[in-house]
């Protein structure tokens, strides 16, 4: 092991570029049809003055980190940039420590200060996740390692002084055993709104970008082994759903598995078990039914903690991602029959290891592989927010990640020619330049980023285009 470097932020900027959707994204009720990326640049220095700079990026999506319907998609952005200045100004009062010394330190009074301005959780901890990857980024090039192995070989500094529960497990043991696999299959994003086949699009909805728009036509041209599949809340519109989603699977892939997504639209465990009675019921759904892997957040976050979901556990393993709004949330869920969390790097990058820590310790005192980890997707968009989330999924070995960024948008469209270029040259493997633009390639149901893992920095070789930004 190598002790982790003391470092100081020292400057911080956030910049943002608006992203464009081929078609509207749904969440829930809410239909977006764009939204900013925000783009953060930092500058570190250690304690002999020698400075480094890193980047992140991340999508700022409406209508998912609050979803008060009073607040307009603007508002929601709002929030999103306060969380991130607050964020920058807490780390740069920290002072001089480690990586996440710097995270551990201001934690606490980030999600104290952002609730005095009414900003969720999910909304504080995107602020400091963008600014805590941006940080690894510039740790990482200062030390000419990529971020695998700045986790590996204990250069962020990672403790349980923001997990206290972990008392007594080797973090550092644990995190230098990590292996991540340069190759990651894609779960697929069934959205509520999607068409299936080319009968369910009218001729003026067809886009003429040569991407596919069908989960027909998606499945021909990817090869998707995985899928996510959005469910409403209303039990018996579901499963109707269901059922024409089905049809296409069980036609066109063999052998898939699948997860379900509630998005916080079930009013309580009562009415998710009406809907796993009805699949039970339905002799359409054998084999989407046998493929079902666990079933995400189906319960609204204000009250998805505050009972035990003990009976509908047991038949499905049921995980928590909008509930997931600080660093306590996984062990509260584990006490009501939660089994599993996901992995996004929207929602912290430390969090997600020390979440894997425990997934790691509970399964070993439960002797059995009980509790879990996914790797899950914002609307993450290709190039630098794409390449850390992936880095991240890696690390916590999650086999398999929902991507849908890449569905709603036509390759890097939103970025300069230049910077599309430098991602096509430095990472081939992930990228295709065949249609003129960066497109992701995606083979065989999978992608392959070697590229990224053994990048310099926090998963990408290519500095992003500041010039073609606006300053926030």
């Amino acid at each position: 092991m190598t002790e982790a470097p003391v470092v100081r932020l020292v400057e911080a900027d956030i910049f943002e570029r608006q992203v464009g959707f081929r078609f509207p994204f749904r969440f829930g009720a809410a239909r977006v049809e764009s939204a900013p990326q925000a783009f953060v640049r930092v500058r570190i220095a250690d304690e002999s003055g020698h400075e480094a700079t890193g980047w992140s990026a991340e999508m700022m999506m409406p209508k998912w980190f609050d979803k008060n319907p009073a607040l307009s998609p603007d508002d929601n952005v709002v929030q999103l940039r306060a969380s991130l200045h607050l964020a920058c100004a807490g780390l740069r009062a920290a002072g001089a420590r480690t990586p996440f010394g710097l995270h551990a330190a201001v934690e606490a009074d980030h999600h104290r200060a952002a609730a005095d301005r009414a900003l969720p959780r999910l909304v504080a901890s995107y602020g400091l996740a963008l600014i805590d990857r941006a940080i690894i980024d510039a740790l990482c090039r200062m030390k000419g390692a990529s971020a695998a192995d700045a986790v590996r070989h204990d250069l962020l500094g990672i403790t349980n002084a923001t997990a206290p529960d972990l008392a007594g497990f080797d973090l550092a043991g644990f995190f230098s055993r990590l292996e991540p696999s340069p190759r990651l299959a894609v779960r697929h994003t069934i959205g509520l709104a999607d068409a299936l086949t080319a009968a369910d699009l009218a001729p003026e909805q067809r886009l003429m970008d040569g991407l596919p728009q069908t989960l027909e036509e998606v499945i021909a041209a990817y090869g998707h082994r995985y899928f996510k599949i959005k469910v409403s809340g209303r039990p018996a519109e579901d499963v109707e759903r269901l059922i024409a989603i089905a049809a296409v699977l069980d036609r066109t892939v063999d052998g898939y598995r699948a997860t379900l997504d509630g998005n916080e639209q079930f009013e309580g465990a009562d009415a998710a078990a009406d809907l796993l009675d009805r699949l039970q019921k339905e002799p359409r759904l054998l084999r989407l039914r046998r493929s079902l892997l666990f079933f995400e957040q189906p319960i609204a976050r204000a009250e998805a903690l505050s009972k035990s979901v003990a009976g509908l556990a047991q038949r499905i393993p049921l995980e928590i991602d909008e509930s997931d709004g600080d660093i306590g949330a996984f062990p509260r869920a584990r006490e009501l029959g939660y089994a599993g969390i996901s992995s996004k790097s929207c929602k912290g990058f430390y969090r997600a290891l020390i979440n894997r820590a425990r997934v790691e310790e509970w399964n070993r005192e439960a002797g059995s592989s009980r509790y879990f980890m996914s790797a899950e997707d914002l609307t993450t968009q290709s190039g630098l927010a794409l390449q850390q989330d992936l880095v991240l999924a890696a690390l916590v070995g999650a086999g398999h990640v929902e991507r849908n960024g890449h569905h709603y948008v036509d390759g890097m469209a939103q970025a300069p020619a230049g910077e599309q270029a430098s991602y096509l040259a430095a990472h081939r493997d992930l990228y295709d330049g065949a249609s003129g633009r960066a497109r992701l390639a995606i083979k065989g149901g999978e992608l392959t980023f070697g590229t990224a893992l053994q990048a310099v920095g926090l998963g990408s070789s290519v500095e992003p285009d500041w010039a073609s930004m606006t300053a926030s």
